[in-house]
């Protein structure tokens, strides 16, 4: 494969994201009650949004990845290549490139709406009357589901990107030429 390099920093792009996305899950805000002695009252007080950073960190690092192997695949991409012919090729990049889609808006929309929900719990402090305060915390499993879609979204966009380079190679197309080729004398 002519790309290769770019291949793998690519893969590196959204295994790093991954990593980031499961490191948040374990670094998630937790919650304690605190009783102010002084005006006598409860109050939840929550630790670090350390998971907020990386959860936003995830969330760009999976954006550039995706729009760099959307721009480099054959079927969506916004440059003038060659369109694929019909057939197995085809078909495969077309269902490879919706399901990648799919999965990134998903995982997208779960490293998003974890990281804002645990910087909403980390910035506010709720003063309660009689009743002990009922500390929300970001629910289990939100930050560990984006890591999951972004493994897969990387799957599918990866096999994408296979599936349109060997078609290009069986076609006879070659990607890295730009020139428009020559011409015989009669």
């Amino acid at each position: 494969m002519a790309s290769t390099l770019l291949f793998l920093a690519l893969f590196v792009l959204d295994f790093i994201a991954f990593a980031l996305a499961l490191q948040a899950e374990h670094m998630r805000s937790t919650a304690k009650v605190v009783v102010d002695p002084e005006f006598m009252y409860n109050y939840c007080v929550y630790d670090s949004e350390i998971a907020t950073s990386l959860g936003i960190t995830a969330t760009v690092l999976l954006l550039v990845s995706q729009v760099l192997t959307v721009r480099l695949a054959c079927p969506f991409s916004f440059s003038f290549r060659k369109a694929l012919k019909h057939g197995g090729y085809r078909t495969c990049a077309v269902i490879l490139s919706i399901t990648s889609w799919i999965t990134f808006m998903a995982a997208e929309g779960c490293l998003v709406v974890g990281s804002v929900r645990n910087s909403q719990h980390t910035k506010y402090r709720t003063i309660f009357g009689d009743d002990p305060p009922y500390c929300e915390t970001l629910r289990k499993g939100v930050f560990e589901a984006g890591a999951a879609l972004t493994l897969h979204t990387s799957l599918f966009s990866k096999m994408n990107y296979v599936c349109c380079f060997k078609h290009q190679v069986q076609e006879g197309f070659d990607t890295d030429n730009t020139e428009l080729g020559t011409y015989a004398s009669i």
